[in-house]
């Protein structure tokens, strides 16, 4: 297990305060400077399972308030709204400062017995014919600022192979369509809920960069601000989060200063386990 790996399970290995009180780490996830937005639904999606038995989430949905700070442990507040016979529902409030964060609702389902289909997977290659992202990443350090190359090129701990990447610092516009590769060998031997968990966090990465695509614009230039304004999650199969598993993600609309983004999950072999939704900032930066 590498540190990367180790640190996720820490920051989901959240400490409970009080029957429904828990406590989360702040830092720790994808970037230093504000908490990552899936460590949050993640860590709060745990805390709402430390009420749940006997049920697995089959959906989530998260509205981000305010950003995170990750140089304080983050507050969840379970409440427990409903224990039914076949649903049970949990809403959970993350607080820093005093504020709320972020606010998620999640509903839990007994096993039952239906009809079945699903759309199919997308024909792309094979994780292994693309570069993994630290290969990626080396292509552009030399464009990197030299204070920020070490975050830059920090080890993850969801190994990710882009389908089709864009120059990082100068994309042409593109199809918003979307795919990457990504598992975490980590997660072998998990169970359903810490498996849960995981797919939530990763869940968050790369999805807003759909609506950037066919406008070729770039985090990394500084010409668009965005920021996850939501988080709404679909769990459909068992996850074995160790395995490779395609994330396919499109931004069928832009506008307003927002953009709209989903994202569907399949194992290698094409079972689809989660879909995913989620709106975002995307406007121009204030000029002062």
């Amino acid at each position: 297990m590498t540190d990367a790996e180790q640190t996720l399970l820490d920051l989901i290995d959240i400490e409970r305060l009080e029957v429904d009180l828990f406590r989360g780490t702040g830092s720790g996830g994808e970037t230093p400077t504000r908490i990552y937005g899936g460590q949050v639904v993640a860590q709060a999606l745990a805390a709402a399972y430390r009420t749940v038995e006997d049920r697995l989430c089959h959906s989530l949905h998260a509205y981000f308030i305010r950003p995170g700070d990750p140089s304080i442990p983050v507050v969840y507040q379970v409440d427990r709204a409903r224990d039914g016979g076949s649903f049970t529902t949990r809403r959970v409030v993350a607080i820093q400062h005093g504020k709320q964060i972020l606010n998620l609702s999640a509903s839990f389902h007994v096993q039952d017995e239906g009809w079945d289909h699903q759309h199919p997977m997308p024909k792309v290659a094979d994780p292994e014919a693309h570069p993994t992202r630290e290969a990626l990443r080396q292509k552009y350090l030399d464009r990197v600022p030299e204070k920020h190359r070490k975050e830059f090129l920090r080890e993850r701990p969801i190994e990710v192979r882009e389908v089709d990447p864009l120059d990082l610092f100068d994309p042409a516009p593109s199809d918003d369509r979307n795919h990457l590769w990504f598992r975490m060998g980590a997660a072998a031997g998990a169970d359903a809920k810490t498996q849960h968990i995981l797919l939530a966090y990763a869940s968050d990465m790369a999805l807003l960069s759909s609506g950037l695509r066919p406008h070729g614009l770039s985090w990394f230039k500084n010409e668009v601000n965005g920021a996850s304004l939501d988080h709404a999650m679909w769990f459909h199969e068992p996850i074995r989060f160790e395995n490779w598993h395609l994330y396919t993600m499109d931004a069928p609309w832009t506008g307003h200063g927002r953009s709209f983004n989903r994202g569907a999950i399949y194992t290698e072999d094409g079972v689809l386990v989660a879909s995913v939704a989620q709106e975002g900032l995307m406007r121009r930066p204030k000029k002062h």
